[in-house]
């Protein structure tokens, strides 16, 4: 029996052959990981000398010889292959040990060159992980060092590899090679700049664990991140106290942070089932902490908090006092953290670069039976000189400021949405309904049952999309609401316009929506 042995990831490979050694195999390896056996004493055959052909172009080429790959592909059950074999006195190997360049970790490396990265594309290690692979009848092929152990039960038990333990080790190769390949192309792609949808789309995301269940306890789920440098994502995230992360946790988190980072002044984010339930923003975080808790006391139970400035020791014996899933902030003050870690359940999360964007060219994906829908995700506001007053009135300072907070907001509401916002503070949410006027109504009612009668006087109003009647209109100024914002476009948008001159408020369109499906 005989094992080829070609290894970027030396983790464990002398003791493997060492092992193999013990059990009658002979070795053939190939530049370093030949040299690396040599050094800790354990034969083996280079590669060089097998095919009777020396490596050449600084190593470039090495296994591409039929000698190797007549040796992986022959089938042992077909007498013809095995008389040709026979014939160019070719030898069969029947273990093949290959992990490939590192290009994964070439292109992590800061200011890597495109040459770099480039010449470490793996060429000979994925041929023989291919050819071993495809005859995985006969041929057992590692690629990952976690299945070393395997491999040498079953040979010192049975003398062989299984058939069964073969196929697995197959289906490893092709995952590992696929994803190989994909890492270089996506690498490459973006050195062009290209943003174009590609005409098939292949992407690939590294494990970051199992997870107890999905949205439902009867549903299975992992949790998956982006292979290279994510600043500012949730994967990116240090956790520091509680238990592990849910589906749902990991979910509305996102969600979360994704609003937070429309603002740079001090902002709390408090979100429940992927909508947000308070906002606020104010000149010191405490404060924004208060707006945000302020907002809705009730929604907030079992919620996500999120927040872009270090966490105060007031603000933590606060957040201590109420029930939370996870609490997400850049720096946490010493007393402040011995505060929330009490609470041994809650997940409190250490997000550095907490303010740093998605690139605005990055896919967002929605999985649909038989298929899947890309687009770019949602990274604009709106563009500034597409604001249009279209009412008599035009928006005071104060109305505008607290007009491009509520439309932040309303960005990340489940369509139909309304927000309301007073003072950078939201004071009512309206998410996720069917027609436009419910969400209108809900927002006011909750606004009133949760921070007061009243509250809504002088409040102003965000839509994600256009009013396709002026109902929305008359139920603002029946609240007291003084301004709105909202894309415009609808065929009857001069039915709201007149209602708003009617009426004395002051309306502006985007020329640009946000529906939230």
């Amino acid at each position: 029996m005989r094992a080829l042995i070609s290894v970027s990831d030396k983790t464990g490979i002398v003791e493997l052959a060492k092992e193999f050694v013990s059990l009658g195999i002979e070795i053939i390896s190939t530049g370093g990981t030949y040299g690396k056996l040599k050094e800790a004493g354990v034969p083996a055959i280079e590669i060089s000398e097998l095919t009777g052909f020396p490596e050449c172009l600084d190593g470039r080429v090495k296994t591409l010889h039929p000698t190797v790959h007549a040796g992986l592909l022959a089938m042992r059950s077909n007498p013809s292959h095995m008389k040709q074999l026979a014939d160019l006195k070719i030898e069969t190997i029947d273990i093949v040990v290959v992990n490939l360049y590192p290009f994964k970790a070439t292109i992590l490396k800061e200011d890597v060159t495109r040459a770099e990265a480039v010449e470490n594309i793996d060429i000979g290690g994925p041929t023989m992980l291919r050819s071993a692979a495809k005859n995985y009848q006969d041929v057992a092929v590692v690629v990952d060092p976690r299945d070393y152990e395997k491999v040498l039960t079953e040979l010192k038990e049975k003398k062989e590899v299984s058939l069964d333990t073969k196929f697995y080790l197959m289906q490893k190769v092709f995952m590992h090679t696929s994803s190989y390949d994909t890492m270089i192309a996506d690498y490459l792609k973006k050195q062009r700049n290209d943003n174009s949808f590609p005409e098939t789309l292949t992407m690939t995301y590294e494990k970051v664990q199992d997870m107890r269940y999905g949205e439902n306890p009867h549903q299975s789920a992992a949790f998956y991140r982006e292979i290279g440098k994510k600043k500012g994502s949730i994967t990116d995230a240090v956790q520091l106290n509680g238990k592990e992360l849910s589906f749902n946790n990991i979910n509305d988190t996102n969600g979360a942070l994704e609003l937070l980072k429309e603002f740079t002044e001090p902002t709390v984010v408090a979100c429940k089932h992927g909508n947000p339930c308070g906002v606020g923003s104010a000149a010191s975080i405490y404060d924004a902490w208060k707006k945000a808790f302020d907002a809705d006391k009730t929604s907030i139970f079992g919620g996500i908090v999120v927040i872009n400035r270090e966490v105060t020791l007031a603000m933590a014996e606060e957040m201590k006092a109420i029930f939370l899933e996870v609490v997400v902030a850049p720096t946490y003050e010493k007393e402040a953290l011995e505060v929330l870690t009490q609470k041994k359940n809650i997940r409190v999360l250490q997000l550095t670069d907490i303010e740093v964007p998605q690139n605005e060219n990055a896919y967002d994906m929605k999985k649909v039976n038989g298929g899947l829908i890309v687009q770019t995700i949602d990274s604009k506001i709106f563009y500034e000189d597409e604001l249009k007053v279209v009412t008599d009135r035009t928006p005071s300072e104060k109305e505008m400021e607290d007009l491009r907070f509520a439309w932040k907001v309303v960005k990340f509401v489940k369509s139909n949405g309304i927000a309301l916002a007073k003072d950078k503070q939201s004071i009512g949410i309206g998410p996720g309904q069917v027609n436009r006027i419910w969400p209108t109504k809900q927002s006011i009612e909750h606004a009133g049952e949760l921070i007061g009668e009243g509250v809504t006087e002088g409040a102003v109003l965000a839509s994600d999309a256009f009013f396709p009647f002026d109902d929305c209109v008359e139920a603002a100024h029946q609240a007291g609401i003084t301004a709105i914002i909202q894309p415009g476009g609808a065929g009857r948008d001069e039915d709201s316009i007149k209602k708003c001159n009617e009426y004395g408020i002051a309306m502006i369109f985007t020329g640009m929506r946000h529906f939230k499906h």
